[in-house]
């Protein structure tokens, strides 16, 4: 299991770094708010309140009862790393000379304001929900750290690049599912954890972006993409 993942993920850098686009120049402009917008995030978060009943016979306990029919000693440690890859992609496609929509210093400011709305709302969360774990380890189980974490790192690239690359969306969302995906095989995890965890982190760096004022450039800018 820990060499498929460190495959997919090579897999996945490679096919970043050398992902190649016809020649054309296209006007970027930075994301504003929409309703649509919400949907993706919201129905993530939903679900995860909802399957986050604490009865015996609740769905989330059926999935961890599941897991440990399938794979009761499964562990490992890669989702510790794997919850920050889309930014070590975003900003090495960045250094590697493939230019992202916002410049450094405009990126980065959105980046620790999403970051600070996540960690916030998930302390908050974890610290007065006090679900224990499903490995009976601690009371901070609600939402997952990891997972959002994750989906907001995910979200940044994708804002960044999914114009110069169509499928990067679909990349770093799994991604992003797939450190979800682990923290439930760790048993560290529920899934509506989960669930409400990957809607934190979409929302949090959505909400940085449609927040942000651009000061250190300009909102809208023409690249071509064969000479950037």
């Amino acid at each position: 299991m820990k060499k498929w993942l460190l495959f997919y993920f090579c897999t996945c850098f490679i096919s970043l770094v050398h992902a190649q686009t016809r020649d054309s120049i296209i006007v970027r402009t930075y994301p504003a708010f929409t309703v649509r917008q919400l949907s993706l995030p919201l129905t993530l978060a939903v679900l995860g309140l909802a399957s986050n009943g604490n009865g015996n016979e609740a769905f989330k306990k059926e999935v961890v009862e599941e897991r440990n029919e399938m794979m009761p000693k499964f562990h490992t440690s890669i989702d510790n790393y794997l919850q920050f890859a889309p930014l070590v992609i975003a900003y090495g496609l960045d250094a590697a000379g493939v230019k992202s929509k916002t410049d450094l210093l405009n990126r980065s400011a959105i980046l620790m304001k999403g970051e600070l709305l996540m960690l916030g709302s998930v302390y908050v969360l974890k610290k007065y929900t006090h679900q224990l774990r499903p490995d009976g380890s601690t009371y901070n189980s609600f939402p997952s750290g990891h997972t959002a974490q994750a989906f907001a790192a995910a979200t940044l690239l994708s804002e960044e690049y999914k114009d110069r690359f169509h499928w990067m969306p679909y990349a770093a969302y799994g991604l992003a599912s797939g450190v979800g995906m682990l923290r439930m095989a760790n048993n560290r995890h529920y899934i509506s954890d989960v669930l409400l965890g990957a809607g934190i982190g979409i929302l949090s760096m959505k909400v940085a972006y449609w927040t942000h004022q651009y000061k250190w450039g300009k909102r809208t800018q023409a690249i071509n993409l064969e000479n950037p």
